[in-house]
């Protein structure tokens, strides 16, 4: 049975609309206009459907659960803050939401190293370069 083009263009609006509030609902934490982490249920009915539609629509157009976006979201986040050196790890999970621990396990768990190692490797390979440059 061939699906009707309507239900695609609509399982495309509807990861779209689920995207762009993701995005605007991290910018809001970053930036600490809100200070606790959505979960599927808060972004569905910012989207006006149920949270087990939302996330078998994502998955069906995507390939990916909902939580796939939202923590691959949270790990780029999580990067470009410990690329600054000026921001202590312990801050970048609370600004996150997290317990310092539980950051550290989830980036560890998404990363494949802790956030001190990624902070380490990252300026590491900055005076690397910078060495490469200078000769």
């Amino acid at each position: 049975m061939k699906v009707p083009q309507k239900f695609l263009a609509r399982q495309h609006e509807i990861t779209a609309d689920f995207l762009s509030a993701l995005d605007i609902h991290l910018d809001d934490i970053v930036s600490g206009r809100v200070n606790e982490m959505f979960e599927v249920r808060d972004f569905a009915e910012l989207i006006h459907i149920h949270p087990t539609h939302l996330s078998n629509t994502i998955k069906s157009a995507t390939g990916h659960s909902p939580c796939y976006f939202f923590e691959a979201r949270l790990i780029e986040i999580s990067k470009s803050m410990l690329q600054q050196l000026d921001v202590p790890i312990a801050e970048i999970a609370r600004t996150l939401t997290y317990d310092p621990s539980n950051f550290t396990k989830f980036f560890k768990h998404f990363s494949g190293q802790t956030p001190k190692q990624y902070r380490q490797v990252y300026f590491q390979s900055l005076s690397h370069h910078t060495e490469e440059a200078n000769v």
